[in-house]
């Protein structure tokens, strides 16, 4: 079955601590953090003191955190220290020293994960299959939440997959943006593992539908 990650950047963060356990009572298997700094993406959202936070109020939950930021290996031990469970960075902030930042962060204690935005080729990420816990695949412009999903996406999470049979390995592929009732089936049948919703979630009439439609096989 395929898991969600619930992407608070969505929530009321004035009951952000509310609204995430609600998502979890719906059905979602783990939140999605999302940390821009205002530089490697024209936004800014919040950093580890907010994560700790909410790991306090959530202690039980899987924190997928995703670092949308220039400096990825500078802050890994602050948020595996705040409550990070998985910590995903970019491949395009840190062309030239992705294995740094992989060992930082494993050093921190968290499991990899790596992300590419909709224009990276998707043969990018190629040789970090096997050594990664995860693929991120961004199915909008990273930055802002509430985008509109790019219809080439399922053809990249296809291409990632089949790389990954062939390599025989057993990294995650991840989808985030756009991500509804419509596009989420989509990735689905194209290999992806973990689904990122956001709007989708916090905005719907019946969240629980929402997240029984993202979970099917």
């Amino acid at each position: 079955m395929t898991e969600l990650s619930v992407s608070i950047l969505s929530a009321d963060l004035a009951n952000l601590a509310a609204e995430t356990a609600d998502s979890m009572v719906c059905g979602a298997d783990m939140v999605h953090f999302d940390v821009m700094d205002g530089h490697f993406v024209p936004n800014i959202t919040y950093g580890a003191p907010v994560l700790k936070c909410l790991h306090a109020a959530l202690p039980e939950v899987y924190y997928d955190v995703h670092l949308m930021i220039s400096d990825p290996a500078r802050y890994a031990a602050d948020f595996a220290r705040a409550g990070a469970s998985l910590i995903t960075f970019h491949l395009e902030a840190v062309p030239d020293t992705a294995e740094e930042v992989i060992a930082a962060i494993r050093a921190a204690g968290c499991q990899v994960g790596i992300s590419i935005r909709p224009g990276t080729p998707v043969e990018a990420v190629f040789p970090y299959l096997g050594v990664v816990d995860l693929i991120l695949v961004m199915s909008v412009e990273p930055g802002f939440g509430g985008q509109k999903f790019i219809p080439t996406t399922p053809t990249r999470i296809a291409a990632i997959c089949a790389e990954r049979t062939r390599r025989g390995c057993d990294t995650l592929i991840e989808v985030d943006g756009g991500i509804n009732t419509e596009t989420g089936p989509l990735c689905i049948a194209a290999g992806a593992d973990w689904l990122v919703a956001g709007s989708s979630l916090f905005h719907a009439m019946d969240p629980a539908a929402v997240v029984n439609v993202l979970h099917s096989k």
